[in-house]
């Protein structure tokens, strides 16, 4: 059995930082003159004072290193403490919500998910409204962190073929992951900021501007209204499509660009990728909304564009209730709903890296089919892929397709009908926010959802985020002797 006390620590020190971080919505509450300050109050002394004395008990146990065991549990661990200590707010608060409610909403926050049992949200505390911002906030960069340093070490997925992309991480995994945090955290700020500067710009309230900013960024999809993004204008859609863009590419090519060098964000085989997809599949979509619609040219591209945008990243705004688009857009949705952006990025799904090297894999078993005594590695970014980065990778898409097959069922055993199951099970697992339908689609929400379905998509939530083997090792035998 191995040390849990250097977990602990490192979970303990950030359950104390996130009630540290109740001040901000506490202030914000406090200035409107709503007495819901009282709550983030409450929930701040709790949270600090449980998440103090569990690094204080486990402080004599630190370390410089993290064994492998060490690193899998605190990876999933902090996943899990830290959405039940930042739902407190909720269930102290305005909302009044029952704890399933608050842990959903929590972990959607903090996972990026960006669904949302909350309906009123117009009605709702300032203090509450950026809360939910600052958890997805709190999980873009938390994400960005995980999928530069831990992953890849790990060997989760095919991360493993990032491990020297712009760090070196090799046996250092804590304090090389303060180092690249504070440097991705620069970047991550200042593109924040940039955002929010640029909703004002295009007639934003300036609380809406920044709590829009930090979701945009974080490519998380919480809105301050039920109604998300068709509330906001044009200029507005225009600047967030060009924020969950970049949000979904590598930050450590901002911080590579930031240091003088644009050739690897240019020359990065991800990127393109990603971008040719979007570019396609808003092409394909606008062109079938002009059509179809009554709309003009120039709304018809700007529906299609921003719906496609959030949802091949995973942000899950909605502009419109695509729903009634008609069945080719929302068989469209739920495939690009599954790819996703880039790793190393605050996008989610299955990421399009695995594509690329999938393809890669396919193109070189036809040839050996075709000329069985040639030698055709697969080849990614201008290099020969190794063996075990392609087992991995393969691993995940079965892993993937077979837990969003398994959710799904579970699902409808909760009476939940077909669409709303593979959609629901879908939004939960690729971390997207939305699902399809009448219930759980852009124009609703998933607070009629029993609470069953509710903690089956909630874990689902966290093992999509920590793409699922991270999670999943957990409940090996074999790990808990190792």
């Amino acid at each position: 059995m191995f040390d849990l006390r250097p977990v602990g620590y490192v979970i303990g020190l950030l359950v104390a930082a996130l009630g540290a971080t109740m001040a901000f919505p506490l202030l914000i509450d406090l200035a409107e003159g709503n007495g819901n300050w009282q709550a983030f109050l409450e929930a701040a002394v709790i949270t600090m004072t449980i998440g103090g004395l569990m690094a204080l008990a486990c402080a004599n146990s630190v370390r410089d290193r993290l064994s492998i065991q060490q690193n899998f549990l605190l990876t999933t661990g902090v996943w899990v403490a830290l959405p039940i200590f930042g739902a407190l707010p909720f269930v102290m608060g305005a909302t009044d919500a029952r704890f399933i409610d608050a842990f959903f909403e929590a972990m959607s926050g903090l996972t990026t998910t960006g669904s949302t049992v909350f309906s009123g949200l117009e009605t709702l505390p300032k203090g509450l409204l950026f809360w939910r911002a600052l958890l997805q906030w709190f999980g873009g960069i938390g994400i960005i962190v995980v999928a530069m340093v831990f992953l890849p070490e790990l060997r989760v997925g095919g991360m493993q073929i990032f491990r020297s992309e712009g760090f070196d991480t090799q046996g250092k995994i804590l304090p090389r992951a303060t180092e690249i945090a504070s440097r991705i955290s620069v970047i991550y700020f200042g593109v924040t900021v940039a955002c929010a500067f640029t909703y004002l710009g295009f007639g934003m309230a300036p609380f809406d501007a920044a709590t829009h900013a930090m979701t945009t960024v974080a490519t998380g999809g919480f809105a301050n209204y039920d109604a998300s993004f068709a509330v906001f204008g044009p200029g507005v859609e225009y600047a967030a499509v060009v924020f969950m863009i970049l949000a979904a590419l590598p930050f450590v090519r901002f911080v590579q660009l930031s240091a003088g060098s644009a050739g690897p964000l240019l020359s990065d085989t991800q990127i393109r990728g990603f971008l040719m997809t979007l570019a396609t599949v808003a092409l394909v979509m606008a062109l079938w909304q002009w059509n179809t619609a009554d709309a003009g040219a120039e709304t018809s591209f700007r529906k299609s564009l921003f719906n496609v945008v959030s949802i091949l990243t995973g942000t899950g705004y909605a502009s419109a209730d695509y729903m009634t688009w008609g069945a080719f857009p929302i068989a469209l949705f739920f495939f690009i709903g599954l790819i996703g952006g880039c790793a190393g990025s605050t996008a989610c799904s299955v990421k399009i890296f695995r594509y690329q090297l999938l393809i890669a894999s396919i193109k070189s078993q036809v040839r050996r089919i075709h000329s069985p005594h040639g030698l055709f590695p697969p080849r990614y970014a201008g290099r020969s892929v190794s063996d075990d980065v392609l087992f991995s990778v393969m691993a995940f898409f079965v892993l993937f397709i077979v837990t969003l097959g398994v959710v799904a069922i579970l699902l409808a055993m909760t009476g939940l009908d077909f669409i709303t199951s593979i959609s629901g099970a879908s939004a939960a697992l690729a971390n997207i926010g939305p699902g399809l339908g009448t219930v759980i689609g852009p124009s609703g929400n998933f607070a009629p959802l029993s609470d069953t379905a509710k903690w089956i998509l909630a874990a689902t939530m966290l093992v999509g985020r920590l793409e699922l083997m991270a999670v999943y090792v957990l409940f090996t035998a074999k790990f808990w002797r190792g």
